[in-house]
């Protein structure tokens, strides 16, 4: 199944400042939903408690290590291998959507990269890594203009 990362990060690369998100921009959680609607989302229980419950129209797939974990109408799994496993079975697109160490972890083995740039500088201590690679090519360029604004960039990875 195709695998794709989706994340948003600030001017300065950050993706999160404890478990918030350190911006609000109009329009963004929008381009969010119409690129993973009817997919199947794979997060780390962090991103995952930070939004707090499964979004509709997508599979949630969480990452933990606690065996205990559960959350009502999700997945959880004990690695990122056996998160991908499982979202292959699923049958629909499979979206990383965090956070950092997730992002790192996946960044070699994904095929796209769909990049939202906030254009700011926030403090944080959760970075996206250095992007792009050169083993991944442009494909999609949008900016948008919002109460900040925020370039949209797609990125395939090169065979």
């Amino acid at each position: 199944m195709k695998t794709a990362i989706v994340v948003a990060r600030s001017l300065n690369g950050v993706i999160g400042n404890g478990s918030k998100i350190p911006w609000k921009v109009k329009g963004e959680q929008s381009l969010f939903k119409h690129i993973t609607m009817g997919g199947t989302l794979v997060m780390g229980r962090k991103t995952f408690e930070s939004i707090g419950l499964p979004l509709p129209g997508r599979k949630t797939i969480i990452v933990s290590r606690n065996k205990k974990y559960s959350h009502a109408g999700c997945k959880v799994c004990p690695s990122i291998k056996a998160a991908l496993r499982l979202g292959d079975e699923i049958k629909k697109p499979i979206f990383i959507a965090g956070g950092g160490e997730i992002y790192r972890l996946t960044l070699p083995i994904v095929e796209t990269v769909h990049i939202t740039t906030v254009q700011t500088e926030v403090t944080g201590e959760v970075y996206f890594p250095d992007f792009p690679t050169p083993d991944f090519e442009l494909a999609e360029e949008r900016e948008y203009e919002s109460n900040v604004n925020y370039l949209y960039q797609r990125y395939e990875k090169q065979s």
